[in-house]
């Protein structure tokens, strides 16, 4: 199979689809990869390391989206790219479709198939591709409520480990999985007053245990989202419901009603973000204020740490992607049900059940089961 990789467009996102060491391994699997110039030297990855792995290098995106059979990207396509996909071609990629009715249309019209990185599962009932970005999402967003939190940029002036003498700064996570995790590894890391608030007992059991009762698990409801909310200093956004739009746990009133000065971090901002005041914001320009409170929704906070991000996802993408080239798309994800399941859209349908729920009214487009879209 012909495989290309574009440099990513999207702003200051500086990861790449394969690494060097993972174009190495499509080649010793006997496919032919193309590389765009320069695709990932900001992170270290220059053209002579992708020559020496065996790939090509072109000099436009322009041509790989048009020779190749697969194109492997990091984020979603934008709409010049989209434009260049074509019916037979594989995109192998993050597409997060639920929010973005303009990408959901321009890959329908394309008819290529699109799967997505964030909806391919795995036998036990997790999200193997999602996972290694939401690790480091999780990380990073306590870096960056602590750096927000600082008088200079916005905040109270707090710092969220105290010191002796004075209490430390109190986070509340919201949603206890990957990313909720690793962001109290951190945050207890600092020497915060930690608190996770989930809806999943058994999780909060777990949860409990992993941290030896260092971190308060508090059952997620209504009543309890607003209360610590109103005296937390950070709060991070980890919630997920799997290739879905993410529920608004966190309203108007309760962001109006939190300390001025604090800071909200919004990791669900790739679904839609899960504050009613959530807007998607870049690297370049990353948080903005509402009700004296600053908001950080950078829509691909892994691409702040791109060498990082990027080794950890082709570690987790590359044996997905060889199936895919070694077997062909179809025969792939007919033989694999959790690469199945990373199917979004298949020749102009949708095959991914909560796409439709979100955007369907919107769009006029209706749900065909991935099986049903191959055969």
């Amino acid at each position: 199979m012909l495989v290309g990789v574009p440099k990513e467009i999207k702003n200051h996102e500086y990861r790449v689809g394969l690494t060097p060491a993972a174009v190495k391994e499509f080649v010793a699997h006997g496919h032919q990869v193309m590389v765009e110039t320069n695709a990932g030297t900001a992170i270290g990855f220059t053209d002579e390391l992708y020559q020496n792995a065996g790939a090509t290098i072109v000099n436009s995106a322009e041509q790989i989206f048009a020779e190749a059979e697969m194109i492997i990207k990091v984020k979603e396509p934008q709409p010049s790219e989209c434009k260049q996909l074509r019916k037979g071609q594989t995109l192998y990629t993050y597409l997060h479709l639920a929010p973005d009715p303009e990408q959901t249309q321009l890959l329908i019209a394309s008819g290529a198939t699109c799967i997505a990185y964030e909806t391919v599962t795995d036998r036990n009932g997790g999200l193997p591709l999602l996972a290694p970005m939401s690790e480091v999402a999780g990380r990073m967003s306590v870096q960056a409520g602590a750096h927000y939190l600082e008088k200079a940029h916005g905040g109270s002036g707090t710092l969220l480990g105290g010191v002796p003498g004075v209490a430390p700064g109190k986070v509340l996570i919201i949603g206890g999985g990957v990313v909720g995790t690793q962001a109290a590894k951190m945050a207890l890391g600092l020497g915060a007053d930690v608190t996770i608030l989930d809806r999943s007992l058994p999780r909060l059991r777990q949860l409990d245990d992993i941290f030896n009762g260092q971190v308060k698990t508090v059952y997620s409801t209504v009543d309890a989202i607003e209360h610590y909310s109103a005296n937390a200093d950070l709060v991070i956004g980890a919630v997920l419901i799997p290739g879905a739009a993410a529920p608004k746990l966190l309203n108007r009133e309760h962001i109006k009603n939190m300390k001025p000065g604090s800071v909200l971090v919004d990791v669900a901002i790739d679904q839609g973000g899960c504050f009613e005041t959530s807007k998607a914001t870049t690297h370049q320009d990353p948080v903005y204020i509402i009700d004296d409170v600053v908001h950080y929704c950078v829509a691909n906070m892994p691409g702040g740490v791109a060498r990082t991000s990027t080794m950890a996802l082709n570690n987790a993408t590359l044996p997905f992607g060889l199936a895919l080239a070694n077997k062909g798309p179809k025969r792939a994800m007919l033989e694999d049900i959790h690469l199945l399941n990373g199917l979004n859209v298949h020749e102009g349908k949708v095959t991914y059940q909560a796409v439709v729920e979100a955007l369907g009214d919107k769009l006029g487009i209706t749900y065909t089961p991935a099986l049903d879209a191959l055969r």
